[in-house]
């Protein structure tokens, strides 16, 4: 292999590996839509509102739209302003959880008493394997980190 034909698929290889740096977002607005590709002529994939984490796996050529994973491990693309990394969110990956007042199973089922699958909240807290979440009402409760993709 020719020296500067190695130096340009070096250059080409390190470019990827920085593009699909792993970074969380999180949903800012009240609702997001999901599309198929780096733009709003390509379709709508989901519909996910206030809190649903993704995982940042690249950037498009203007980098005015994030691919991203989601709970389910599907890559997708959202606008980057419907997203931010100041806080971190976790969506429920489970059928139903139970939400409880505090951080074990001893503590009562909370306001919300329980949420399913995609209902996707804000963490507050953490405490051992428990995680305090607040959903887009501001309720809050904690649930067992098992139930939970957190990013």
């Amino acid at each position: 292999m020719r020296k500067d034909t190695f130096i340009l698929l070096s250059v080409v290889l390190l470019g990827i590996f920085f593009t699909a740096r792993a970074d969380a977002f999180c949903v800012q607005t009240e609702k997001a839509n999901v599309r198929s590709g780096p733009g709003t002529a390509y379709g709508i994939v989901w519909e996910v509102y206030r809190y649903m984490p993704f995982k940042k796996v690249g950037t498009s050529l203007a980098n005015d739209w994030y691919a991203v994973k989601d709970v389910d491990g599907d890559v997708n693309w959202v606008h980057k302003g419907l997203v931010t990394e100041a806080y971190s969110c976790a969506v429920v990956k489970a059928e139903e959880v139970n939400v409880r007042t505090g951080p074990g199973t001893r503590y009562a089922l909370a306001g919300l008493s329980s949420a399913k699958k995609y209902h996707s909240f804000r963490v507050l807290d953490r405490k051992g394997s428990w995680v305090k979440l607040q959903d887009e009402e501001r309720n809050t409760g904690w649930v067992h980190m098992n139930y939970l993709w957190i990013h």
